[in-house]
């Protein structure tokens, strides 16, 4: 037993302090939305060029002008606000974004992410994810544990091209949460059902105590 999408994206979504303007990047990442705690606010900021997102639309409402990074429709609150992308970037380098929600291929144990291609396949373009790694105050990952073969994700160094190095604080898996610290990863929570030796016998990252 181990965590859903829905699930890892609830357990993103607690991360969400209040009153902070957070990035939440393709995949997953796009569900937290839906999982804001009661009595927290935040602003949802989109490299494109937006600036408070709402949830996904309820079918037949989509407004096709109305779409994230990822080009998924989306929906606007009262407090949207509209601008160029080169702004939207000022924010993510100028620091003013507090955290990004990110998906990723792998993560290795000092925090180096990669999350944006895989050599040989085609890739549509690096998207904002190189600046929202070097930009923003805090990197949370959500990603599957392993990959469709039972690999790990979690590594002790990456293999695919990497976003940004020593980025990540946090991974949520399917597994369970795991903080980047000096000398590898911690574990945070277990996902239900997922005992501490199933965990570390699914990562490649050392696994301090």
């Amino acid at each position: 037993m181990a965590w859903d999408r829905n699930q890892m994206a609830a357990r993103a979504a607690r991360e969400l302090e209040d009153g902070t303007y957070v990035n939440l990047g393709i995949g997953i990442p796009t569900l937290v939305p839906n999982f804001i705690p009661e009595g927290v606010t935040v602003t949802l900021q989109s490299e494109n060029g937006m600036l408070g997102m709402g949830p996904f639309p309820v079918a037949g409402t989509e407004d096709p002008d109305l779409i994230n990074a990822g080009k998924q429709t989306i929906t606007e609150v009262p407090q949207t606000s509209y601008f160029d992308s080169a702004l939207s970037f000022g924010m993510i380098r100028g620091g003013k974004i507090a955290m990004a929600i990110l998906g990723a291929m792998e993560v290795a144990e000092n925090g180096d992410l990669a999350n944006w291609m895989i050599p040989g396949k085609l890739v549509k373009g690096m998207g904002g994810a190189m600046d929202l790694v070097a930009g923003v105050g805090r990197v949370v990952v959500v990603m599957d544990h392993t990959n469709k073969h039972g690999e790990s994700k979690v590594l002790k160094s990456c293999t695919l091209p990497l976003t940004g190095t020593g980025v990540v604080n946090r991974i949520i898996s399917n597994l369970g949460v795991l903080d980047v610290v000096d000398g590898g990863l911690k574990i945070v929570e277990l996902a239900e059902g997922v005992t501490e030796d199933e965990l570390r016998a699914a990562t490649e990252a050392t696994i301090v105590n």
